[in-house]
């Protein structure tokens, strides 16, 4: 199995010079489920190298076993700290795609050509595409065919606006992920703010928020696992 995980390149919370970047659980709870899976795992970002990790994911409370298990993983900080380009990475070579949130791909990722075609070519190929809290933002623009959109008619979720508004950060994202999956007509569901929801969709996997990073790998390699 071949998984390539992208990460935001962006690192600042719109124009109130708040840091952002990608959320380090959602990060390192698939890391380590594809990992301990056998798989070999490659990590881009549109400018390769060190991503920026949003320092709030950082904080003792929102750590976790896996973040501890990555601060103490010499190989995967150094894998981390050297991803890839994005423009640099075929996805030909790839058996799935797995996109962590944070807040930075609602800036960088979101409007990305390299990120989009991407997408376009894993859904072309029927190649797993996962992607868990804010990360469901990188579909916004991704046309399967004109006028519509890779999660048009599809069972979805993602960040929630209750969980935005939790965050107090509503009026700042440049969009509500919610509410663009449903402009996109995708079948949106949720379940309770901060609790693990999983949702699957053929082979299009999303997960609502950090707690669902873990399901949200596990079942895209469930979905490996059945080719």
């Amino acid at each position: 199995m071949k998984i390539l995980m992208v990460l935001t390149s962006h690192d600042q919370m719109g124009d109130t010079g708040q840091k952002t970047g990608f959320w380090l659980e959602e990060f390192t709870a698939p890391y380590y489920v594809f990992l301990d899976a056998g798989a070999n795992i490659t990590i881009a970002s549109p400018k390769g190298g060190q991503p920026p990790v949003d320092p709030n994911s950082e904080a003792n409370e929102a750590l976790t076993e896996t973040t501890r298990r990555f601060e103490s993983d010499a190989h995967a900080r150094e894998a981390l700290a050297s991803t890839k380009k994005l423009a640099d990475v075929d996805m030909n070579e790839f058996d799935a795609v797995f996109y962590p949130g944070g807040h930075g791909p609602l800036w960088d990722l979101v409007n990305n050509d390299t990120s989009m075609a991407l997408i376009k070519a894993a859904y072309e190929q029927d190649k797993v595409i996962g992607a868990v809290c804010h990360a469901p933002a990188v579909f916004k623009n991704v046309e399967i065919k004109p006028g519509q959109n890779l999660v048009g008619g599809r069972e979805v979720t993602g960040f929630s606006n209750s969980e935005e508004e939790a965050a107090g950060l509503t009026q700042i994202v440049p969009f509500l992920l919610e509410d663009m999956l449903k402009d996109n007509t995708a079948t949106y569901s949720k379940g309770n703010d901060w609790e693990p929801h999983i949702v699957v969709d053929g082979r299009l996997i999303t997960g609502q928020n950090p707690a669902s990073s873990e399901g949200t790998a596990k079942a895209v390699l469930q979905a490996l696992q059945q080719d």
